[in-house]
């Protein structure tokens, strides 16, 4: 039995024990916040390296051209790509060499002076040749001759007229 004098309890106050568990959700819920931005924050990183990968692997063209024929139709489009020093030589037409010749690529400098860049081989859609830089910064032009097979001897100019011709075209990078 109980006492006379003694007071009884006091009555559950559901009112403190609604904060305390709105507390302990409000800190769950904050673990669980910081643990995600944590988490968005390496998946950022990640997705950082990952496009960074890729950017290294796309082409960066620095100088375009397009050879246009006699009849001023597109005949060749060249590029080149700073990431591997080559040129890309693209046909646009159907045009092949004989047996006997081959096709040479040339640029041109400010005078008009030719400088051989290499023979092209025959029968390809898509070939490349490495160049340097330095040459095609220097170079207004590209022009394609027809020459005998295995191009012309060093030192000796390109067969007139010029098979195709086309202004070479710095790119803004």
């Amino acid at each position: 039995m109980t006492e006379p004098n003694q007071a009884p309890p006091p009555p559950y106050n559901w009112g403190l024990q609604r904060w305390r568990l709105a507390t302990i959700a409000s800190l769950i819920l904050l673990s669980v916040a910081v643990a995600s931005i944590f988490s968005m924050q390496e998946q950022f990183k990640a997705q950082i390296g990952h496009m960074q990968t890729k950017l290294k692997l796309v082409s960066q063209i620095k100088y375009v051209a397009v050879l246009m024929d006699d009849k001023n139709t597109p005949a060749q489009l060249i590029t080149y790509d700073t990431q591997d020093g080559q040129l890309q030589i693209q046909r646009l037409n159907d045009v092949e060499e004989g047996r006997e010749q081959s096709m040479q690529l040339w640029a041109l400098d400010d005078q008009g002076r030719p400088l051989s860049l290499g023979v092209l081989t025959p029968k390809l859609k898509t070939a490349q040749l490495p160049v340097s830089d330095k040459i095609l910064s220097q170079a207004t032009g590209l022009i394609i001759s027809v020459e005998a097979k295995g191009g012309v001897e060093a030192g000796r100019q390109p067969r007139l007229p010029y098979l195709y011709t086309g202004t070479l075209i710095q790119k803004a990078m």
